[in-house]
């Protein structure tokens, strides 16, 4: 079928196909730098990583130096239609010098961001509190030791101003989201004091302005992690009273809810509170496992949701997974085109006509609709939007994900 034929096929139903291409070139995808070196960083720190941050597989080819990753995280974003951004962690910094947490600054990190303004494409940023022995009790921002927690409020302060730099020079907001691994293993007597520690340590790393023309704040939640299966601390209820007290963004990360709780659900929900709202796109398996996202119901019902609330223009989507048994580099094309994808079908439905039935309260016209659009030619406008992009599909792109695994196999 060609592109005309598929294009006519829509309109029948009310569609405009050009109208849904122009609409998804504009949506960025933020994509993980830890994808490419299984969440190992730059630093030479000693500290177990908390929270249940683990890849899991040894395939070849793992980024080992700033410079490999780029090459890696170029040679993706070269076979993912759009331009798109990267999300860095502050333990992927690029320097010389052996900085710890709380000495970090912008210099460190100048180097991405010069290849981030060559490459055309926006960053975000994420202190990191886990991976350092001072994280080793699985308590960071509600640690008990008052010098514990000034060590990590100091990192969190000058992440912000990191962010705040690049959003300056990059000339686009830099979101800054914070995730802490707090958390207990088996059950707290007092989870009053340590969550009370967790808001006065967020709200002293806040204190300094930052204009959000440069930098967005946005805290995450956690459902539970390794080590921290009884508590813990940053609950998804916690973190959103903060963020709607405070006007921060939050995040919403899918693999940290109960397996059977609806992500998508929650954003129209949050929005009626909420300015923005941060995605961190993931696949669980049987918990927050960050598996590479496939275009399943999941990721098909968090697009659809964010068109028909018109959510797009108050939402970042960031990814987040690591698979290290599979091809990195084919783990960030293919989790980032399927979410695109997904996108581009919530553009495509006829939500004119599905919102008309609902609120009709005709059901049974919802339904059909509903179901009968599934057999439409999405992959038809999806091929156009490829090669509009000059970027393959199918069976080519196939060959350059296994020519470039190729190459980087060969590494050290």
């Amino acid at each position: 079928m060609s592109y005309e034929t598929a294009q006519a096929a829509f309109a029948d139903w009310g569609v405009d196909t050009e109208a849904a291409l122009e609409r998804l070139k504009t949506i960025p995808i933020s994509m993980h730098c830890w994808q490419g070196d299984d969440v190992v960083g730059f630093e030479q720190k000693s500290g177990s990583s908390g929270g249940g941050i683990q890849a899991t597989g040894n395939h070849p080819g793992r980024a080992r130096t700033p410079d490999e990753l780029r090459s890696d995280l170029e040679f993706a974003y070269s076979m993912i239609p759009g331009k798109h951004r990267l999300n860095l962690h502050a333990m992927y910094l690029d320097t010389d010098e052996t900085p710890d947490r709380d000495e970090i600054e912008f210099r460190h990190f100048a180097p991405w961001v010069d290849w981030a303004k060559d490459q055309g494409i926006g960053l975000d940023f994420n202190p990191t509190f886990f991976a350092h022995a001072k994280a080793d009790d699985n308590l960071t921002l509600s640690h008990p030791d008052n010098g514990i927690r000034d060590f990590w409020i100091e990192h969190g302060r000058r992440s912000r101003d990191i962010a705040a730099q690049m959003g300056a020079t990059l000339s686009s907001p830099c979101v800054n989201n914070i995730w802490v691994p707090d958390g207990y293993k088996d059950m707290p007597v007092d989870r009053m004091s340590a969550r009370a520690r967790l808001e006065a340590s967020l709200d002293a790393m806040l204190a300094p302005h930052q204009d959000k023309a440069q930098m967005l704040d946005a805290v995450e939640s956690k459902l539970f992690g390794i080590g921290v299966e009884a508590c813990t601390v940053g609950s998804h209820e916690f973190y959103m009273g903060y963020a709607i007290r405070n006007g921060t963004l939050l995040c919403l990360d899918m693999g940290h809810f109960h397996p059977t709780e609806n992500i998508a659900d929650k954003l129209s929900a949050v929005a009626l509170s909420l300015d923005e709202i941060l995605l961190h796109v993931s696949r669980p398996m049987r918990w927050d496992s960050d598996h590479v996202i496939l275009l399943n119901d999941d990721i098909l019902q968090m697009a659809e949701e964010l068109v028909s609330a018109d959510l797009l223009g108050r939402t970042h989507i960031g990814l987040d997974f690591f698979d290290a048994t599979i091809s990195r580099t084919a783990a960030w094309v293919i989790g980032t085109r399927n979410m695109q994808k997904a996108l581009l079908r919530a553009l495509l439905l006829p939500l004119e006509e599905l919102k008309t039935a609902e609120n009709d309260l005709d059901f049974s016209k919802r339904f059909a609709v509903t179901e009968e659009y599934k057999d439409m030619p999405f992959g038809e406008i999806w091929n156009e939007f490829s090669a509009r992009e000059n970027v393959p599909n199918g069976q080519a792109l196939i060959k350059e994900l296994d020519r470039y695994q190729t190459k980087v196999a060969r590494r050290g």
